[in-house]
Formats: structure tokens, sequence, C-alpha cells
């Protein structure tokens, strides 16, 4: 009976040709990301004041949603590096 000894493999940069393409297109997802994120926040600011203005409680409410959707959506984004990084280390010791 043989027993196979144990796998030892990591992610690296040189693989695969066009990985460094592929780094600067997730460079730019994320710059896209983070401008959708300030597009968002920007709009929904703007439907919040307009709705606490006019006395309409359920604009102004989908304005302050809005206004937290695009926080969380720029924090996932801002910090997409560094969660993916912490998963990644983290199911490496699995």
């Amino acid at each position: 009976m043989h027993v196979l000894s144990s796998v030892s493999v990591s992610p690296n940069t040189s693989g695969l040709p066009g990985i460094s393409e592929l780094d600067n297109i997730v460079g730019a997802l994320l710059t896209i990301g983070l401008v959708a994120s300030l597009a968002g926040l920007v709009i929904s600011a703007i439907v919040w004041a307009i709705g606490n203005h006019s006395v309409n409680p359920v604009l102004a409410g989908r304005g302050k949603t809005g206004v937290l959707v695009a926080f969380i959506a720029a924090a996932l984004t801002g910090g997409a590096v560094t969660l993916i990084n912490f998963f990644a280390g983290a199911g490496s010791h699995l």
C-alpha cells in the first residue's frame, strides 16, 4: 500500500500568461466599484434631502437606505483585497 506524501501547492503569478493583465483588469473593476459607490452615495443623499424637504417619509427612507448601501458597498469594495487575503490565509490552515 502506497501512501501519498502531502501536497504543497500555493498561488503564483507566473503559472499562466496574462496574469498581470488580469491583475490590471481587477484593479480597474475595483476603481469602477468605488466610483459607483460614490455616485450612489451622492444620488441617495440628494433623494434623502428631497424627501426630507418635501415631507415625504418614503422618499427620505429610500435615500437613507441608499446611503447605507453605498457605504457598505464602498467598504466591501475597498476592503476586498484584505478580505480575500484573510480568508485565503484562513483556508490555507484548514
